[in-house]
């Protein structure tokens, strides 16, 4: 039997399980929580909607409604003030941001933003999950859930990000080490996950790290004196950009929309 070959630190530092896309799952006519049925609505969040049920700001077929766990149908009439609630199929949009695009949903000084590279069918309006500046590439995801946006971003959840990086020179061993054991900025500690060396001139890097802190992987290295060249995001929170072309995007497959959510729990 032939061993099977070890894979490089390169690959072992990116590998990833390739998956192929499919379109996002829509919402069933079937009894759903009202929690639920309020979250697609897009105005908040699970939680959030707890409260609003809880403090009798929703009402339901023009009943108000205090009991957690009550179930509705999506044809009823389901209202939060004199705001109608209509929940939205949720979508699920993964891009491989191209440079000299913002990531942002509409820019007053009309530069291109993510959103022109995107375009559903129909009115669907899904919006960025946190930022990639305008020089950085890579992956973004994409979604009108509301939700897990929040779960995403919020730090608590420590979600992972990993990056390539190019430098304008050669990375010093001593430079190396300062950023392992946690780089004094400005604005506290920048503590990495894992940092390797992945090309011979020592110029090219991959990057771990769950801190979401604006601009945080530049500032890191601009501490110590060195400029990126490039920065691409290769890895969101169990997510990878394979197979997908610079500019291009996919809906994500089921299974990996049932992964993202539960690797968030």
């Amino acid at each position: 039997m032939k061993k099977r070959k070890r894979a490089n630190k390169r690959g072992d530092f990116y590998k990833k399980k390739k998956i192929v896309s499919t379109e996002s799952t829509v919402i069933k006519d079937d009894p759903i929580r009202l929690n639920r049925f309020i979250a697609k609505s897009g105005i908040c969040s699970r939680r959030e909607a707890d409260k609003l049920i809880a403090n009798g700001k929703i009402r339901v077929n023009s009943k108000v409604i205090t009991e957690m766990g009550y179930k509705v149908m999506r044809h009823d009439n389901i209202t939060y003030g004199k705001t109608k609630l209509d929940p939205q199929d949720y979508v699920y949009v993964l891009l491989n941001k191209p440079k000299d695009f913002i990531t942002t949903m509409d820019d007053p000084q009309r530069r291109r933003t993510v959103m022109d590279l995107v375009k559903l069918p129909g009115d669907q309006r899904i919006y960025p999950v946190g930022r990639l500046d305008r020089n950085t590439t890579g992956l973004l995801l994409l979604t009108n859930d509301g939700d897990l946006t929040k779960k995403l971003t919020h730090p608590s959840h420590k979600v992972a990000k990993v990056y390539h990086i190019v430098l304008n020179k050669p990375l010093l061993n001593t430079d190396l080490i300062r950023i392992r054991s946690g780089l004094e900025l400005e604005d506290g500690i920048a503590q990495i996950d894992k940092i390797e060396v992945i090309s011979t001139g020592r110029k090219e890097i991959g990057l771990e790290i769950h801190i979401g802190k604006n601009r945080i992987v530049r500032r890191i290295f601009e501490q110590l004196g060195y400029e990126i060249v490039k920065l691409d995001r290769v890895y969101y929170a169990g997510l990878t950009k394979k197979d997908i072309p610079r500019g291009k995007w996919r809906f994500l497959a089921e299974r990996e929309e049932i992964r993202l959510k539960h690797f968030i729990k």
